[in-house]
Formats: structure tokens, C-alpha cells, sequence
């Protein structure tokens, strides 16, 4: 599959969350959004300034962005896993954060003995499931990243026949 290929087919699939897509297929449109968000950048900071209004980069995203998200579901589907995977670090992103503001919300805060080991107490727990969380948080894009490398499944799986 060529370069133009691959960018007409996410083009045509873009609302095609079912199916399977290929290695190929997938990594050329994320370089056709790479190449077409930095372009998108450089109009925005000839037109704008560096700190100015990002009209191009804004629409690049919403013209590119959902059919980059039916390419990676097709291509997780591709390697015999559900597409929900690909929403996998947002979902440990929205997780973490969810739980740490609601630790900073139950921290006591009155002054006294029995509300300073309480304090203690949660903080340490709180803090040690925040940690793991965290480190969570950085392996669950390396772990998609490393699904969406995989090699396609031989034959048909649940999602279809392997693309052409």
C-alpha cells in the first residue's frame, strides 16, 4: 500500500470502526497526520505569530483527527484486540487525576492529634496507590504503541479477514 493509499482509504473509512486495518495503512495516515499538523502549525505561526490564534492547526485536527482514531480502532482490530484498548491511557489519565483530586478533597485539614494520623494514614496510602497509578499512566501509551506495532492476525478473527 502506497503513501496516497493509505491517506484515501482513512479518508474513506473514517467513520468505519469495524474491520481491520493494516500495519501499513495505519502508520502512513499517522504520518500524513504528523507531516499535516506540523505544516498546519507553521501557516498558523506565519499568519498568527507564535502565540497567536491556531485556526489551521484547529481544523487540521478535526479534518484528521477522528479518521486517525478509526485507523487505530480498524488497527487494533487488526491484531486481534478490541479498539476500546486504544482509549487505554485516557482512561488511566482521567483515573489518576480523578483520584488524586478526590485525595486532595478528603485530606483533612483541622489542626489536632486525631486529624494528624488520620492525615498521616492517608496520605501514605493515598500516596502509594497514587504512585502506582502513575506508573501505570506512563506504560499504558508505550503498551498501545507496542499493540499497534504487532503484526496482523493470520486469517479471519472476530473483526474480519486480514485487509487486503
Amino acid at each position: 500500500m502506497s503513501f496516497g493509499q493509505a491517506i484515501r482509504l482513512g479518508y474513506r473509512r473514517c467513520v468505519t470502526f469495524r474491520g481491520r486495518a493494516s500495519r501499513p495503512e495505519f502508520w502512513y495516515f499517522v504520518l500524513f497526520f504528523v507531516l499535516g499538523s506540523a505544516a498546519a502549525g507553521q501557516i498558523d505561526t506565519a499568519l498568527f505569530g507564535e502565540y497567536g490564534a491556531v485556526p489551521a492547526s484547529t481544523l487540521f485536527l478535526f479534518v484528521g483527527g477522528f479518521p486517525l482514531i478509526s485507523a487505530g480502532w480498524r488497527r487494533m482490530h487488526d491484531t486481534g484486540r478490541s479498539g476500546l484498548f486504544l482509549f487505554y491511557p485516557a482512561i488511566v489519565l482521567i483515573g489518576t487525576t480523578s483520584f488524586i483530586g478526590f485525595l486532595g478533597g478528603v485530606m483533612p485539614t483541622e489542626p489536632g492529634v486525631a486529624f494528624a494520623q488520620l492525615r498521616e494514614a492517608i496520605g501514605a496510602i493515598g500516596g502509594l496507590v497514587a504512585f502506582g497509578a502513575l506508573i501505570v499512566l506512563v506504560i499504558s501509551p508505550l503498551l498501545v504503541l507496542w499493540w499497534l506495532t504487532r503484526p496482523s492476525e493470520r486469517g479471519q478473527n472476530k473483526w474480519g479477514w486480514p485487509p487486503a
